[in-house]
């Protein structure tokens, strides 16, 4: 599945462990400093992985939200709403001026707002149902972080939300270019998320993929000879997308990047020995985006962090590109992996590199398996950007692969 409209990026909200905005989270990429450590949203030490990269010194309060919403939301709602917020104030929206249906809001979400129902549940279990609060209703909801969005701003425009995990956050930017391909002047996309509780930890849990591992610098090494799953983190990036003519007709001249190409695969079913279609989503990226492999600068790896899915990556990457042909780099080893959030802050962070000329590092990796094949990036690299690749996988058999350019 490709999309089929370009869309310029005029506005991001960046939140993540390592930083709360765009510039504080990159300058701490590009310092290869990690956000992961012991888990503190609750007491994990019964369980065999306690790392996650969480995000410090988030007070909701601090950041606009009104008492009257913090009994209604979730920690991950919570984090959405700033993050939007963000978004519209980078672009310079007045959303007054709008046309009353000519924002949409596009979200992507794993598991909702599992802390909240978690603490719902445990109230209905321990005291009964009269404990439990009304707001469950819909604080849990894999969709309500677009719910609230939209209302707090008033948007009218088209709505919508995608469950693909970790490809959630570029599967809802090429939702909102359907969206801007249909007319709609501007959508705020993208994925913020995270579920710190005990029970969304075991969910995760179940999965069989996170590390056990009590090193924070060794729990998380993709490409790594000593990967062994990777840890889990909560943030991501909102985005505020719009035509070029949209974008012109509000006095805007200059943007972010542009997502110039976008597609989205299922994998075959388990056993049944076909091989993965990663490699098929970055072609079908590159083909929309009129772009060759050796047009791309770098690629932004979903390095998932177990050998087999590590293996597979890198080899849909090396015939793509070429043994060592393109960098490679997954600044995700600083924070973790952020679910449906994931793959929004790799898109956030390659259109910083766009802008500043420097590929972010991988962190922790020490000893990259030679056979792989790819230009994996550890220190910062200083080098022109003008094309980067974004590269996701959802638990379940998902692909995303985004093009991203400079302004052309």
């Amino acid at each position: 599945m490709t999309s089929t409209a370009a869309a310029v990026i005029t506005g991001m909200g960046v939140i993540a462990p390592t930083g709360l905005g765009a510039e504080s989270h990159w300058s701490r990429t590009l310092a290869g400093r990690a956000a992961i450590g012991r888990i503190s949203h609750f007491d994990a030490e019964r369980y065999p992985s306690r790392l996650a990269g969480e995000i410090a010194g988030f007070d909701p309060r601090e950041h606009g939200i009104p008492g009257r919403l913090l009994p209604q939301t979730d920690h991950m709602t919570r984090l959405s709403l700033v993050a939007a917020e963000w978004a519209f104030k980078d672009a310079g929206v007045d959303l007054a001026a709008m046309p009353e249906y000519g924002v949409g809001v596009v979200t992507a979400s794993s598991a909702g707002g599992f802390a909240f129902g978690h603490r719902e549940l445990h109230n209905l279990w321990s005291k009964g149902p009269e404990h439990v609060s009304a707001y469950q209703s819909f604080a849990w909801f894999y969709a309500v972080n677009t719910g609230q969005i939209s209302i707090r701003h008033g948007l009218r425009g088209p709505g919508g939300v995608v469950v693909t995990e970790q490809a959630g956050g570029l599967d809802a930017l090429a939702k909102a270019r359907r969206h801007l391909r249909d007319g709609v002047p501007m959508v705020i996309a993208g994925g913020v998320d995270g579920s710190p509780s005990p029970w969304g930890w075991v969910a995760q849990l179940a999965g069989g993929r996170i590390s056990t591992a009590d090193d924070p610098e060794r729990a998380y090494l993709p490409f790594d000879e000593d990967a062994a799953g990777h840890v889990p983190g909560e943030g991501g990036a909102l985005f505020v997308l719009e035509t070029p003519e949209s974008a012109r007709a509000r006095g805007v001249r200059s943007w972010y990047a542009e997502i110039a190409g976008q597609a989205s695969t299922f994998d075959p079913a388990p056993g049944s020995g076909r091989p993965s279609t990663l490699r098929r989503a970055a072609e079908l990226a590159l083909d929309e985006a009129g772009l060759e492999p050796g047009d791309i600068d770098v690629v932004f790896a979903d390095a998932a962090g177990t050998p087999d899915l590590d293996r597979a990556e890198a080899q849909a990457v090396r015939e793509l590109f070429g043994p060592q042909g393109v960098p490679v780099t997954a600044p995700k080893t600083m924070t973790g992996r952020l679910g449906a959030g994931g793959a929004a802050l790799d898109l956030a962070t390659a259109v910083l590199s766009i802008r500043d000329g420097v590929i972010p590092p991988t962190a922790n990796v020490r000893r990259p398996v030679a056979e792989y094949g790819i230009d994996l990036v550890r220190t910062p690299r200083h080098v022109p950007v003008s094309a980067a690749l974004v590269l996701a996988r959802g638990h379940g058999g998902f692909n995303a692969a985004a093009a991203v350019t400079r302004q052309r």
